[in-house]
């Protein structure tokens, strides 16, 4: 390799790399939750994990040590005001700071406004929309104090357009691009930058759970999930790789962005 190519590919690792850089994930237990963690852990970045599921959010630490990285799992019911202080308190206690904010939480109710009720619609947005206000209501005034930081939330392709029997998921999701939106006008001043990442179907026990909630055959399912120009659903690792460039030095001048990550499903 010449002095060349070693600056270029030093120079490219520069602008992927956290390294030193604090991450607090929300749904980090499993899916792309865990998928974000992981990587954002492999470039540098020390990962805090939260979420419900104890169990589960163990496994993404014990995961992500095996891998060579650093991460703290933190119980926290993200609809949860109190949890969410908790959490975000116990992360500047142990760190100092947070430089990242990825909110991934998230549930899919398979329902339409008539089948939904009062409490799967109540949870639904609690979980999905109201966590990232809880959870930036704690982060954001301390990353003004430090100066500025990245924030990215994970919405969806139904973010952008309706889906069948999926009310509450879909007003959740809408909701996300524009908090999404409104927050990068508010905090721009502050360097803050906040963005939305839109996947499309991605190969987790989520999507599962929604072809058991449909009652639908799940390779005729999942058949249906990967009809879309490049031929199949997604992985966590795809929407991963999104949000790490969302929180890299790569995208320093973008802000208010909702990236879509679907294999062209909305093209």
């Amino acid at each position: 390799m010449t002095a060349r190519s070693t600056t270029i590919a030093e120079r490219a690792a520069q602008l992927l790399s956290l390294e030193g850089k604090v991450a607090l994930v929300t749904g980090a237990a499993s899916g792309i939750g865990r998928g974000i963690a992981i990587r954002l852990a492999e470039v540098g970045t020390f990962v805090a994990i939260l979420d419900i599921d104890e169990a589960r959010a163990l496994e993404t630490a014990v995961e992500i040590e095996l891998r060579g990285g650093a991460s703290i799992h933190l119980h926290c019911d993200v609809s949860n005001s109190t949890d969410c202080r908790r959490a975000v308190g116990a992360l500047i206690e142990n760190k100092g700071t947070i430089d990242i904010l990825c909110n991934s939480a998230g549930i899919a109710i398979r329902k339409d406004v008539v089948e939904v009720t009062e409490d799967e619609w109540d949870r639904a947005l609690n979980v999905t929309l109201k966590s990232i206000y809880l959870l930036s209501h704690e982060v954001v005034p301390r990353m003004i104090r430090q100066g500025g930081g990245a924030i990215v939330n994970i919405g969806s392709g139904w973010s952008l357009k309706g889906g069948p029997r999926a009310a509450a998921y879909c007003a959740a999701k809408g909701g996300v691009v524009n908090l999404t939106r409104a927050m990068a006008i508010d905090h721009g001043r502050h360097n803050i930058r906040v963005n939305c990442v839109c996947p499309g179907d991605v190969e987790t026990r989520m999507l599962y759970s929604e072809c058991a909630q449909l009652g639908e055959n799940i390779e005729a399912f999942m058949r249906e999930a990967a009809n879309r120009p490049l031929g199949r659903v997604g992985s966590p690792d795809d929407v991963a790789n999104a949000v790490l460039f969302l929180a890299s030095p790569m995208s320093n001048w973008i802000t208010g962005a909702a990236l879509v990550v679907d294999g062209g499903g909305l093209a």
